[in-house]
């Protein structure tokens, strides 16, 4: 049996590797190695594939929600609303804006910010709320859009591990991830559903005003060459990724796919489980696996777990160990322990198992065996 990967990168070029390796040799043939036709291109079909008007790519993701933040003329003070329970960027972003990162609880199912959390959180200094799609399936969006739309908030959406979901609202309504606010944001790291073999990110908006603006600051604050109508920053996808990207996302549908048949299989072995739980998956949602995450049970060693399976040639992750109000960089009087009990509490139990493209039944069947055995 060949190694357990948490990612099959390489395994996962070597199957479209006549297409990828066409497709950086044409950006080399041009030397066009910054803007061009591979970007110009790879925007076009993500619009399309989205159902979105305007698709503004970037350097990464956390650039993309600062563009997103910059756009929409957040200013120091301005609270915003985003889950606790996430990677550091989203927060990260909105402190360095000199905006007042505001952090709430989760879902104790999903993960997701919980939107009675938001409720509760906004005050007169709340402009924005920054839904995290996390693992792979949307937030409650339905719910966020309509407090948005009571208290007059602007929805940036993180969708940067939930790329090609659905949500559907109860009107039967049903739009990707990332289009249903604002604007939406993603990054094409390479272990994200939909990856590039560098860094990159995109913004995704119908708002032909706030596209504008958003590629306006991507690019140093320039409505044309030498005319600075706004700060900025250079924040750019070259075209050697866009080109790879172009590639890949004539697959994301069946790389989504292949994740959803692997996490209906580990949902199946694992079933009988006593001391974990698979994941919940939300009705108004679909999940695109972008991470397979148990809970263990209270008063399982997940360290001792983890060496377990390590020595037995089964890597796992740990999203995320310690939620962002106990990070030291965003610690704040206004928050608790007593605050964020799920939060706390997904910290110390989540695990997340090896989910890819890539994965052969005979690592599945090992893989299952093998956490039955040592998590019972």
């Amino acid at each position: 049996m060949q190694k357990i990967e948490m990612a099959d990168l390489v395994g996962q070029y070597r199957r479209i590797k006549p297409e990828i390796d066409q497709a950086i040799q044409k950006v080399l043939d041009t030397g066009r190695f910054i803007g061009g036709p591979a970007v110009d291109s790879f925007s076009a079909n993500l619009a399309q594939y989205l159902d979105v008007k305007h698709v503004v790519p970037c350097a990464n993701g956390t650039d993309a929600l600062q563009v997103a933040m910059m756009a929409l003329n957040l200013q120091p003070g301005d609270e915003v609303i985003t889950a606790d329970f996430t990677y550091a960027a989203t927060a990260e972003v909105i402190a360095l804006l000199k905006l007042t990162p505001i952090l709430v609880e989760v879902d104790p199912d999903t993960f997701n910010i919980d939107p009675s959390a938001i409720i509760r959180a906004i005050t007169p200094a709340t402009k924005a709320i920054v839904p995290v799609h996390l693992f792979g399936q949307c937030a409650d969006m339905e719910a966020i859009m309509k407090i948005a739309k009571e208290y007059n908030l602007y929805v940036i959406e993180d969708a940067a591990q939930a790329i090609g979901a659905f949500y559907t609202f109860s009107d039967g309504t049903r739009k990707r991830a990332g289009t249903i606010g604002t604007v939406g944001t993603t990054s094409f790291f390479p272990s994200k559903n939909l990856g590039c073999y560098g860094d990159g990110g995109a913004m995704f908006t119908n708002d032909d005003t706030l596209a504008k603006r958003l590629k306006m600051i991507a690019n140093h604050g320039q409505t044309v060459q030498y005319s600075f109508d706004d700060i900025g920053c250079n924040s750019r996808l070259d075209n050697m990724q866009a080109a790879i990207l172009d590639v890949k996302l004539k697959y994301l549908d069946e790389y989504c796919a292949a994740r959803q048949k692997v996490a209906a299989f580990y949902d199946k072995a694992l079933a009988s489980l006593k001391n974990a739980k698979t994941p919940v998956r939300a009705a108004n949602s679909t999940h695109v696996f972008h991470q397979y995450t148990l809970t263990l049970a209270a008063g399982t060693d997940r360290d001792a777990v983890r060496k377990t399976l390590a020595d037995r040639g089964i890597p796992t992750m740990v999203y995320y160990p310690k939620p962002m109000h106990q990070q030291k960089a965003y610690a704040s009087p206004r928050y608790s322990d007593q605050d964020f009990p799920i939060s706390i509490r997904l910290g110390l139990s989540v695990l997340s198992l090896p989910i890819h493209t890539e994965m052969p039944q005979e690592q599945l069947d090992y893989i299952a065996k093998t956490i039955t055995e040592v998590i019972g």
